[in-house]
């Protein structure tokens, strides 16, 4: 069987501004790399070797990824970048402060675009509309790696990892909901020779 990890990047400086950040480029804060490093050394102490790496196009996952592979000692392996696993598109919320959304729309409304399956903000996506650009990706690139017996890391965001692991875990829209991919935790699946889930950890100190 082969290895497949899933890290949602370290804090971003609009995480901890509190920001939707979507599609914007925006850094690791120094807390962010922190958590990386830290990732990095859960996934060390699996032992395992990665075959090829992915990650979005976005910064914070790039950054994520260069530092847990630094980690690692496995800078020289292939790396596929693509805005496939990009965040959700945040739509006219990009840059915007949660909390003055709140206030604007209401807690209600702020939920519905960030928690629900299908309602998107305006002019964004729903994690419908993310799961249907990253999923596709997932199939076609790193499972069919995985059934190949490659072992993959990937390094992305909460929705386009929500995603992947919904498709994986067979979630259904409802359970979805209630996932959080908290960032710098490495989840472990181990996939078998259909591309089937065998196993799930989730990779704590």
């Amino acid at each position: 069987m082969a290895a497949l990890v899933l890290v949602r990047h370290g804090q971003s400086q609009w995480n901890l501004e509190n920001r939707f950040t979507g599609w914007i480029d925006v850094p690791l804060t120094q807390a962010g790399r922190a958590e990386a490093g830290r990732a990095g050394e859960l996934i060390k102490g699996e032992r395992i070797r990665f075959d090829v790496a992915y990650t979005s196009v976005l910064v914070r996952a790039t950054e994520t990824l260069e530092i847990i592979l630094s980690a690692l000692g496995q800078n020289g392996i292939p790396i596929i970048r693509d805005q496939a696993l990009n965040e959700r598109h945040y739509g006219e919320l990009q840059g915007l402060n949660k909390d003055e959304m709140r206030r604007k729309f209401g807690e209600a409304q702020v939920k519905l675009w960030r928690r629900s399956y299908d309602v998107a903000p305006p002019g964004g996506e729903s994690l419908k509309d993310t799961a249907a650009r990253t999923i596709p990706f997932f199939e076609s690139r790193i499972l069919a790696d995985l059934k190949a017996g490659k072992n993959a890391l990937v390094s992305a965001h909460g929705n386009s990892l929500r995603s992947i692991v919904m498709h994986l875990d067979r979630l259904t829209p409802d359970e979805v909901i209630a996932l959080e991919i908290p960032t710098g935790v490495p989840i472990r699946y181990e996939i078998d020779p259909e591309g089937k889930a065998a196993s799930k950890e989730v990779l704590k100190p």
